[in-house]
């Protein structure tokens, strides 16, 4: 059975200046049901704005949102931030510093200010502490509904916000930049709990990220954002292996692009000739393959027209800087036990149907 559609974005544009690119430029998607979404591109690309269109917090001046089938901006209906039915997760975590733990999280049941009531939101008091150990046993913060937040660590932080958001058990979750804040380890395993977190209470999500481990980490969906619009949207897979532009597989697959000319059922290059699979069009027989980085594979020779120029260890495989006879610079990463020395020549071979070729620029 298909899940129901909890966004729908239809024809969406965001314009604020007229001499410039629109921010959101006819922005077309679907999400359903606890399915998550992660919204990947440079800086200026739409993201946030796509997200705070919508939160409510801008209105498109084309098109229309709907969320769990309400329309909420677009052809004539507007419906307030307070009322989409959203948790918001902020980069800053916009926790209240003068409230503790469990304090910050029962803020996200109520209407208006903290004030001790029998009643919030229709909800009797009992409730409302349930509710919050019930989201603080999600996010793994038992015992520290006491604490403010200066006495917390930034994941923590993270994680009070998130409880805060998914308190009222929204329709729709909203995280911008969530872990931006973060040191690399807090990021590496919070990206994981975001995920669980989601998925065990079975929320819809959107987040904004411009770091494509993450997205493909945390994501159902990865949707690449370029000017205003959405360049591709597909799973983790589908985008990383198969990537529908040149714009997607620069940003995403961080690859290599040496220029190539068709010869028969090759592709020729300064570093060798190499069988290509998918070429996205037809109709051009000059272009620029596409190596990724994982798919190179290095063969020690003397006649070798590559040289490696760096070699770096990052733990579970070594980064290879390689420079050409014509001088241009190639990425590889490659594991094993016995690292190819700075200076060493090298043949180049290629994975096995992994090569793309795209027309040039």
């Amino acid at each position: 059975m298909e899940k129901p559609v909890i966004v729908q974005i239809e024809g969406v544009t965001r314009q604020f200046d007229k001499s410039t690119l629109p921010a959101v430029d006819k922005m077309t998607l679907s999400l359903q049901r606890s399915d998550i979404l992660g919204l990947l591109g440079p800086s200026g690309c739409g993201k946030t704005t796509l997200l705070r269109l919508v939160a409510g917090f801008e209105q498109p001046q084309a098109g229309y949102v709907a969320l769990a089938g309400r329309p909420v901006a677009g052809g004539g209906y507007w419906v307030p931030p307070e009322k989409r039915d959203v948790g918001i997760v902020f980069q800053d975590y916009a926790l209240f510093p003068h409230l503790t733990v469990a304090q910050n999280i029962a803020f996200g049941l109520q209407q208006g200010r903290l004030k001790k009531s029998s009643t919030v939101r229709g909800r009797p008091e009992k409730s409302v502490q349930t509710r919050v150990n019930e989201v603080l046993a999600l996010v793994g913060l038992e015992g520290l509904q006491k604490r403010y937040p200066h006495q917390l660590s930034g994941g923590q932080q993270q994680r009070v916000a998130l409880a805060r958001a998914l308190a009222p058990a929204p329709a729709l979750i909203l995280l911008d930049e969530p872990l931006s804040n973060l040191d690399v380890q807090v990021r590496l395993r919070l990206r994981e709990e975001i995920r669980k977190i989601l998925k065990t209470s079975g929320t819809t999500g959107i987040f904004v990220t411009h770091d494509r481990e993450e997205a493909m980490a945390i994501a159902d969906w990865v949707g690449v954002m370029r000017q205003g619009r959405l360049e591709q949207l597909g799973t983790p897979e589908e985008v990383y292996q198969q990537p529908g532009t040149r714009f997607v597989a620069e940003f995403v697959t961080q690859a290599n692009f040496i220029p190539a000319r068709r010869r028969g059922q090759l592709w020729e290059t300064e570093v060798g000739s190499f069988e290509v699979k998918t070429v996205r069009e037809a109709d051009f027989d000059i272009g620029d393959l596409m190596i990724r980085q994982e798919d190179l594979i290095l063969k020690p020779d003397e006649e070798g027209k590559v040289a490696i120029a760096d070699r770096q260890f990052l733990g579970r495989e070594y980064h290879y800087s390689l420079v050409t006879a014509s001088g241009r610079q190639l990425k590889a990463r490659a594991t094993g036990s016995s690292p190819l020395s700075v200076g060493t020549k090298v043949k180049l071979a290629i994975a096995k149907g992994t090569l793309e070729v795209f027309r040039g620029l």
